[in-house]
C-alpha cells in the first residue's frame, strides 16, 4: 500500500463519536469498540492491524508484531483491568502500538525507542490520540510551534529533552516511556510504563539474551512477507541482518520467500565498505544483490526542488530530504523486486559500541581499569591530556549542563577544530551549536526552550537524564535519537510502498542489550563484541573480523559540487528566512564556501528539512491553508514584519505574502 499510513484513538463515549466526525473524512478504515462508537479510525494496509477480542475487551497491535488475531484473544481474556494490558502483552516480538479497550477505559502506547509514537490533542472537545501529529493538527487547524521550528535548525530528530515536543501547537507528545488512559468523556491522564534497564549484565552474561531478542526481532520481519529486502553495505550492523534473515528464511522455507539485499556504492576507492560487502555476498550465493554503479544512483541534495512542490509525507520536519532521491530509487528498486518491508542497521552503534561519556562514569566505579582504557584511547587517538582531565572533573548536574548548554548555543566552534586533536565531551550530551546561518531570535527561541527544561529538571523527577550515570543516559538518548529518525524514513518511504525496519531499534533488543554494563559493550582490540558474539554461527567468522567503518568524505564533495547550484536556488525566497528564523545570504555563502569535511555542513540537512517542510505545508497563494490543515481551514494572507521567531512565524503560518 503506498500513501499515508496513520490511525487515531478514540474514547469509547458519546463525545467521541463527535470527535470522530471531524476525523472521518481523511479515514478510510475503522475498528469500533465493543459499545459500536469508532475506536481506531484511520488508513493502513491489509495486516498492519491485529485486534483480538474477549467479550467486552479489545486489544490491538499496530505495526509489526507476528500474532494472530486468535492469539491476541487468548490474551485478551485473561484482561481483568486496564492495567494489566502490559502483562499479556509480555513476549511479543517486533515494532508496535499497543492499545486496549476495557470497561470503557481506553489504554494506548508506543515504543521505547520512539520508532512507534503518539500524540494527543483535544478535538470536539474531548482527548484524541493519533500516530501523526498533523493528523491531530489538521483536524483543529493547529499552526507550527515557533519556537520548536527553530529547535529543527539545530537537529533533527530534535535531542533529548526537546525530543519530546511536538512542532505543531495544541498537539502534545506522548513520552515514548509513558501510556495515555482515556476514559469514556475523553478526560486524559498518562503513566509510565517502561523503565530503561539497570546495566549489570556482563556481555558474556547478556550475549544469550541479545541473541535471543535479535533472532526473534528478525523473525518479526520475515514471517509471512514473502520477499523482503535489505541494506547490505559491509558494516556489521546491515551485514548481520542479512544473515538472520537468510538464516531465518533457509530454516522455515516459506513458499514464495526471497530476500533481496541492496548496497550503493562510494564514490571513494578507499572505501573499504564494498570490500567486505562482497565477502558478505560469496556466503549468500542463492540471494540476489543489487549493486547500482555510482552513476545510477541519486547524489545527495539531488532534485531537491521536486519535494517542494510534492506533498511531504512527513509529520514534522527531518533531515531526510538530503537523501530523498535516493530514498525514491530504493523504492523503486525494491518494489520492482516485490519487497513488502525493507531492513536496515539503525542503531546496531547504540546499542554495541560505548561512547566516550562513560569515561566520566567509568573513571569514578573502576578507576584502575579506566586508567588502563584511557592510556590506549590516549596512545591511539592522541588525545591532550588537559582537556582529557578537565572533562573528566566535571561535575556539573544535567540541568546545569542543560543551562551551559544554552548559553552556548551561538558560540562558535573553534577555527582549527576540524584540523586538530581533541579530548572527546564527556558531558551528558553533545553541545550542539546553533547552525551560522540562524538568526537571533530563533536561537533565543531555542534557548528558552533549553533553560525551561533546566528548571523542569529541579521539580519533575521525570524530566531529568534518562539514566543515573552518563554513559547509559547518553546511550538511551542516542536510541531515541535513532528512532525517531527511523519513524521519519518509515514514514517516507511507506508513501512510496515500502516500509522500512530497524531490527535493533526494537524495544526487546533494546531491553537486553542495554542491560549489559555500559564499558562492556566495547572491549580494547575488538570491534562491537557483544554483536559479534550474539551472531555467531549464523554470520561467518571471516565477515565478523572487520574493525573498521567506511568514511564519505568523497561522497559529501562530490554531491555537493553536483548539487550546490540547486542549493543556492532553493534557498531564494526562503519561507523559513520570511518567518524570521534564518538568513537566506548566510546559508547561500555557507554553501559556497569550502568545506573541508561533512560536518562544516552539519546542520544544512535540518535547515532543508525545514524549508521543504514548509513549502510543501504552506502554498504561497494569496490565500493560503493553514499548515497541515489540508482543506479544513483558509485564512486571509497578511503583511508581517518578522521581530521575533514567534511573531514571525504565527504572522506567517496565518498567511504570509
Amino acid at each position: 500500500m503506498s500513501g499515508d499510513v496513520w490511525f487515531t484513538v478514540l474514547p469509547d463515549g458519546a463525545s467521541g463519536v463527535a470527535a470522530a466526525r471531524l476525523l472521518r473524512p481523511w479515514a478510510t478504515e475503522t475498528i469500533a469498540h465493543d459499545s459500536g462508537r469508532p475506536w481506531l479510525l484511520g488508513s493502513w494496509p491489509q495486516g498492519h492491524v491485529t485486534v483480538g477480542t474477549a467479550g467486552a475487551r479489545r486489544v490491538a497491535v499496530i505495526g509489526r508484531c507476528p500474532v494472530t488475531a486468535e492469539a491476541l484473544s487468548a490474551r485478551a481474556r485473561r484482561l481483568r483491568d486496564i492495567g494489566d494490558v502490559d502483562t499479556i502483552a509480555e513476549g511479543l516480538t517486533g515494532s508496535f502500538h499497543l492499545l486496549a479497550s476495557v470497561d470503557g477505559e481506553v489504554r494506548a502506547r508506543g515504543s521505547a525507542s520512539g520508532v512507534r509514537r503518539l500524540f494527543h490533542a483535544r478535538v470536539g472537545g474531548v482527548t484524541v490520540a493519533a500516530d501523526r501529529a498533523d493528523r491531530l493538527a489538521a483536524a483543529i487547524g493547529a499552526s507550527p510551534d515557533a519556537r520548536l521550528l527553530a529547535a529543527h535548525l539545530l537537529s533533527s530528530p530534535l535531542p533529548y529533552p526537546l525530543d519530546d515536543l511536538c512542532v505543531w501547537q495544541g498537539v502534545r507528545a506522548l513520552r515514548s516511556y509513558d501510556c495515555l488512559l482515556l476514559d469514556a468523556d475523553g478526560r486524559a491522564r498518562t503513566r509510565r510504563w517502561w523503565t530503561p534497564p539497570e546495566p549489570e549484565l556482563g556481555w558474556r552474561e547478556g550475549v544469550p539474551a541479545v541473541r535471543a531478542a535479535l533472532t526473534a526481532a528478525v523473525e518479526s520481519c520475515v514471517t509471512g512477507r514473502g520477499t523482503v529486502s535489505a541494506d547490505l553495505t559491509g558494516g556489521m550492523d546491515s551485514t548481520s541482518l542479512c544473515f538472520l534473515a537468510a538464516h531465518q528464511q533457509e530454516r522455515s522455507r516459506p513458499a514464495g520467500a526471497k530476500l533481496v539485499t541492496m548496497r550503493w556504492q562510494s564514490l571513494d576507492p578507499e572505501n573499504d565498505d564494498a570490500t567486505w560487502a562482497a565477502r558478505a555476498q560469496a556466503h549468500l550465493p542463492d540471494i540476489e544483490h543489487v549493486v547500482p554503479a555510482p552513476g545510477q544512483w541519486p547524489h545527495w541534495y539531488s532534485d531537491l526542488m521536486a519535494l517542494t512542490g510534492a506533498a511531504v509525507p512527513t509529520d514534522e520536519p527531518g533531515p531526510w530530504v538530503r537523501d530523498g532521491a535516493r530514498m525514491a530509487a530504493l523504492c523503486r528498486l525494491m518494489t520492482g523486486r516485490g519487497s513488502r518491508l525493507h531492513l536496515m542497521g539503525a542503531g546496531g552503534d547504540e546499542l554495541f559500541s560505548t561512547f566516550p561519556a562513560h569515561l566520566h562514569d567509568y573513571v569514578r566505579r573502576h578507576p584502575l581499569a579506566a586508567y588502563t582504557r584511557i592510556r590506549t584511547h590516549r596512545a591511539s587517538q592522541h588525545w591532550p591530556l588537559g582537556q582529557l582531565l578537565r572533562q573528566l572533573a566535571d561535575r556539573r548536574t544535567y540541568g546545569q549542563w542543560l543551562t551551559a548548554w544554552a548559553k552556548s548555543l551561538t558560540t562558535p566552534a573553534p577555527a582549527s577544530a576540524a584540523l586538530v586533536r581533541s579530548a572527546p565531551s564527556t558531558a551528558w550530551g553533545a553541545d550542539l551549536r546553533m547552525p551560522p546561518w540562524a538568526t537571533r531570535d530563533a536561537a533565543e527561541a531555542v534557548r528558552s526552550l533549553l533553560l525551561e527544561a533546566a528548571e523542569t529538571t529541579e521539580t519533575a523527577e521525570a524530566a531529568g537524564p534518562l539514566a543515573p550515570e552518563r554513559g547509559q543516559h547518553t546511550a538511551l538518548a542516542c536510541v531515541r535519537t535513532g528512532g525517531r529518525g527511523l519513524r521519519q524514513l518509515d514514514q517516507v518511504t511507506s508513501a512510496g510502498g515500502l516500509p522500512h525496519a530497524a531490527p535493533y531499534l526494537d524495544d526487546q533488543v533494546i531491553e537486553a542489550a542495554l542491560a549489559i554494563r555500559v564499558a562492556e559493550r566495547s572491549t580494547l582490540g575488538r570491534y562491537k563484541p557483544v554483536l559479534a558474539e550474539a551472531v555467531r554461527g549464523i554470520v561467518p567468522d571471516d565477515v565478523l573480523r572487520r574493525t573498521t567503518k567506511g568514511e564519505y568524505s568523497a561522497d559529501f564533495h562530490a554531491s555537493l559540487r553536483h548539487s550546490r547550484h540547486g542549493l543556492v536556488e532553493l534557498f531564494d525566497d526562503s519561507l523559513l528566512a520570511r518567518a524570521g528564523l534564518i538568513d537566506d545570504a548566510a546559508v547561500r555563502a555557507s554553501v559556497l564556501g569550502v568545506h573541508p569535511g561533512p560536518e562544516s555542513l552539519r546542520s544544512l540537512s535540518s535547515s532543508l528539512g525545514s524549508e521543504i517542510w514548509l513549502r510543501a505545508r504552506t502554498p504561497r497563494t494569496a490565500r493560503t491553508r493553514l499548515p497541515g490543515a489540508e482543506g479544513t481551514a483558509t485564512t486571509e494572507t497578511t503583511e508581517t514584519t518578522a521581530t521575533t521567531a514567534t511573531t514571525a512565524i504565527t504572522a506567517f503560518t496565518e498567511g504570509a505574502p
